[in-house]
């Protein structure tokens, strides 16, 4: 993400991120069933090794994107201990981090848990497959549309219209009736906000702190992802083992997407007093 950032202009940063979050998803769906047809067909060692050869068509990619050098910047020569240092000291940086946290319980719980969810509601397996498959073509709209606002839009207003309409998402699965629209509904609407955050979040971060060190502060904050990814797949297997169900977790989900909205709002976008006199 922070090697798509350089690549384009400030003015187009936002859209681009989003245009690469939603190429992960449409890998996703061209690699998942193309994977599954060449381990039934030629064994999974053959597979992996057709990945590995598929991997190996980045390397000379990677090398079309343009350095990264920034010496010589006004602003931008910065140690790495001061700019961990910099980001640290503004709350808007760590109320970043939270939010991200909240992304990747979300994720991570839904992607995990939800087949199960489906089955336990008495419909059959394949809705939960259908469902997710869904999810993941509608994330592929959700992201280039959060890229496209996120040029127009102030991004933390942005992300905090995601987080609460995944509260309302969560909310209505779960006070619904356990129909297989339902199920299909939720994961369109949700998919929508799937990973729309990525854009917007990394963008804030390349707004607000510049380049230089953006990969690092991103990786920060993706830290907090997988915190929270981590705790929503653990949390949910332990609650349902001692619940027999995903009720206490969905509505964990709701609260905790309504504390993200209300986080946002509090993060400050504009570029540090450093970069004020450039454009990053």
């Amino acid at each position: 993400m922070a090697a798509m950032a350089r690549a384009v202009a400030p003015e187009q940063r936002s859209l681009a991120l989003g245009l690469g979050t939603a190429a992960g998803s449409v890998g996703q769906m061209v690699f998942s069933p193309l994977v599954q047809t060449c381990i039934s067909s030629h064994g999974w060692d053959f597979t992996l090794l057709a990945l590995a050869m598929s991997a190996l068509l980045m390397v000379p990619l990677a090398f079309a994107l343009p350095g990264g050098a920034t010496q010589g910047v006004p602003g931008q020569n910065q140690s790495l201990r001061e700019a961990i240092g910099e980001a640290m000291s503004p709350p808007g940086y760590v109320l970043l981090t939270f939010g991200f946290f909240v992304c990747g319980f979300h994720v991570n719980f839904i992607a995990v848990h939800f087949p199960a969810y489906v089955v336990d509601l008495d419909l059959l397996a394949h809705v939960g497959a259908y469902a997710l498959a869904s999810l993941g073509g509608f994330n592929i709209i959700g992201a280039v549309i959060a890229g496209f606002i996120g040029q127009r839009v102030s991004k933390y207003y942005s992300l905090s219209a995601i987080y609460l309409f995944r509260a309302v998402a969560i909310a209505a699965l779960v006070l619904a009736p356990a129909a297989e629209l339902t199920i299909y509904l939720f994961a369109g609407s949700m998919g929508l906000f799937w990973l729309s955050t990525v854009p917007l979040t990394t963008g804030i971060v390349a707004q607000v702190f510049g380049m230089q060190y953006m990969g690092t502060l991103f990786g920060f904050v993706f830290l907090g992802h997988q915190i929270g990814g981590f705790l929503g797949i653990w949390r949910g297997g332990r609650v349902y083992d001692l619940t027999g169900s995903y009720d206490m977790m969905w509505w964990a989900g709701v609260a905790l997407a309504v504390f993200a909205c209300l986080v946002h709002l509090s993060i400050d976008e504009r570029p540090l007093a450093r970069l004020s006199a450039q454009r990053i």
